[in-house]
């Protein structure tokens, strides 16, 4: 299926909202319904005990939910957040992460998905599901 926006688009996307670009927050890879963004370190994303804060990794997958429901509805599509889990798995410290999202049904008010965030070695730091509302037209 091809995808509703291109990669430069996303790119571009990232780097226009303040609230993203405040992040760093990179494109790593995009297909259909998927979304994987890089998220660099910053001393800023430290909490007490010199770990990346959970808040952090939150941000990354409402971010990469954003982008994968955007890889199939469109730059322009309205939908936001209605509700997130997360279990954190494991910490990083000092080091960047990466961030994947898969949108696992694309419902008519309701869009569901799955994101997995992963240590520069590959080990599972979080795991979210994530809930998008998509308002009436």
């Amino acid at each position: 299926m091809a995808l509703a926006v291109t990669d430069t688009e996303l790119r571009a996307l990232l780097a226009d909202v303040p609230f993203t670009r405040a992040y760093g927050f990179a494109l790593a890879a995009i297909a259909d319904g998927e979304c994987t963004i890089h998220v660099p370190f910053q001393k800023a994303f430290e909490r007490p005990g010199g770990i990346v804060s959970g808040q952090v990794f939150m941000a990354a997958a409402d971010v990469a939910m954003w982008l994968a429901i955007i890889t199939k509805l469109g730059a322009t599509d309205p939908s936001v957040t209605a509700e997130m889990t997360t279990a954190f798995l494991g910490s990083a410290k000092e080091e960047a992460f990466r961030c994947t999202a898969r949108v696992l049904k694309l419902g008519r008010p309701l869009v569901y998905g799955a994101a997995e965030s992963v240590g520069t070695d590959g080990t599972l730091l979080a795991h979210h599901t994530v809930t998008y509302v998509r308002p009436a037209a």
